[in-house]
């Protein structure tokens, strides 16, 4: 019998020869047994080691005489003996095969009746949105209520035709990974695809439909810049086609495609703002919070989780509910009654792209209602559909507002934070005017960073020079203190106005 214990070292015994196949086998090449194998005679010290392919019958014949001569046995005995061999490689070798196969097949969680029944009561429940968000802050997620319920549901629109992206965004060691990656712990394995490091071609030699309606999460895009390309034509086009030169077994050269199929959600986080403009345009826009607050909120965490006073059961328990919940949710078609009289305030930029991620973020909040809505069937094609609500509307306002704001912005994340602090400390100090070099100390800043806020602010026309020189250095003063607060004002004010128009309508 062959041993193959050893996974580097098979050992294969009879009265006559001890055979040691060296280095185990490979399983990607089934046209041929290449092998190299240790020889001897039982209790002999004559050692015979050689390398050979069993099924070249040259070499094994070859190899047959010269183990004959070299340990003095009979031919024959030989010859039986590697015969007997390459029949126990080649069945260990098959069920090698067998064994990666089922290891590579996609992994699917049959729920159980009792937690089939939990994840479609809490999918029933009213507050649904405020429910989960609860539940996902006891999943472990600190703070960022907005935020995470906003990518939570970014991540459930994986499942729906017209799925959503974003992008985490803030500076180094505010939390951008971590929060990314425990939202994404909500969502179930097989429907997850985790990338660090990936090459551009990798992308294209995906099963056809491996990605089909796949979540994937890049921890740092500043060290995947290879796949944003192919990553960008999944997001607009839902598809990417690459076409190879591939020679056949008769060495006939063929070109053929290679097309992966979508739709995929992609999230991904960076400190670079401005660089992924083209992918930013794509994608929901989640600046982390920075806040003194939120330090304290995770400072605080992470002391409880070492003294051992957090309860990791109920963590889990949230968790596993949250996947469950994401595995009965049904593709299903959603009709929002309610979008051509649906409006984006003026102020915002490249508003065709915004007004498309506004529309399908209410679609994805009723998707994930779907057990609280009526199923109602066109009679023309025979699909079936469910409805948005107003309900829906308005909670889609509430979350939506802070992305809308961001995008209605002049200044990038990291200009309007220094800004907005900047003001801050101006106010709390009464003061009129400041220099560079009493706001770098104050808000404790990088000379670099902030000389480029410092000349965005300048040509945006919020702070001006108010007195000094080149020589001396300058006295800068503020401009307009409530640039930031007017235009969220106007924000809400529109998102508002429309809310209420459309439930007169609806109520007459």
């Amino acid at each position: 019998m062959l041993d193959t214990t050893n996974p580097n070292n098979y050992e294969y015994s009879t009265k006559h020869l001890k055979i040691h196949v060296l280095g185990g086998i490979k399983t990607n090449k089934l046209e041929s047994l290449r092998i190299t194998l240790s020889i001897q005679k039982p209790k002999q010290h004559n050692i015979l080691r050689h390398s050979i392919d069993l099924y070249n019958d040259n070499q094994l014949e070859k190899f047959t005489r010269t183990i004959a001569e070299r340990l003095e046995i009979g031919t024959s005995e030989v010859r039986r003996t590697l015969q007997s061999l390459t029949k126990e490689l080649e069945n260990y070798r098959f069920l090698l095969l067998e064994k990666q196969h089922e290891a590579n097949q996609p992994y699917f969680k049959e729920l159980t009746g009792t937690e089939l029944r939990a994840a479609e009561a809490f999918l029933k429940k009213k507050n649904l949105l405020r429910l989960t968000n609860e539940l996902i802050g006891k999943s472990g997620v600190i703070g960022e209520q907005n935020n995470r319920l906003l990518m939570y549901l970014i991540f459930t629109s994986r499942l729906t035709a017209n799925p959503l992206h974003c992008i985490s965004l803030g500076s180094s060691g505010v939390g951008k990974t971590h929060l990314q990656s425990k939202v994404s712990e909500l969502i179930p394995e097989e429907d997850k695809v985790e990338i660090t490091v990936l090459s551009a071609n990798a992308f294209y030699y995906f099963n056809r439909t491996e990605l089909q309606h796949k979540l994937i999460l890049i921890e740092d895009l500043d060290g995947a810049e290879s796949v944003l390309y192919p990553l960008r034509e999944l997001q607009s086009k839902k598809r990417i086609t690459k076409t190879v030169v591939h020679k056949d077994t008769k060495g006939n050269t063929k070109t053929i495609h290679l097309t992966v199929e979508g739709p995929v959600s992609v999230a991904g986080c960076t400190t670079q703002e401005s660089i992924y403009e083209d992918n930013s345009n794509r994608n929901f826009l989640l600046y982390i919070d920075e806040s003194a607050e939120q330090d304290q909120r995770i400072m605080h965490y992470q002391r409880r989780a070492s003294a051992g006073k957090l309860n990791e059961q109920d963590e889990i328990n949230a968790r596993e509910l949250l996947k469950d919940v994401q595995r009965v949710l049904k593709p299903i078609k959603v009709i929002n009654p309610f979008a051509e009289y649906l409006e984006l305030p003026q102020s915002v930029f490249k508003p065709r792209r915004t007004n498309s991620h506004y529309l399908q973020f209410i679609e994805a909040i009723t998707f994930y209602k779907q057990y609280q809505r009526e199923q109602k069937v066109n009679e023309d094609t025979g699909e079936v559909f469910i409805e948005t609500t107003i309900e829906d509307i308005q909670e889609a306002n509430e979350l939506i507002q802070e992305v809308l704001l961001r995008k209605s912005d002049l200044l990038n994340g990291a200009c309007r934070q220094f800004f907005e602090r900047l003001k801050t400390h101006l106010k709390i100090n009464e003061q009129s005017t400041f220099t560079n070099a009493e706001i770098r100390r104050v808000l404790r800043l990088n000379p670099s960073n902030q000389k480029r806020y410092m000349v965005q602010l300048q040509l945006a026309e919020l702070i001006r020079k108010a007195k000094g020189d080149k020589r001396k250095g300058y006295v800068y003063e503020v401009v307009n203190y409530e640039d930031y607060e007017n235009t969220n004002k106007q924000i809400e004010a529109l998102l508002q106005s429309t809310l209420q128009s459309l439930e007169v309508q609806s109520s007459s």
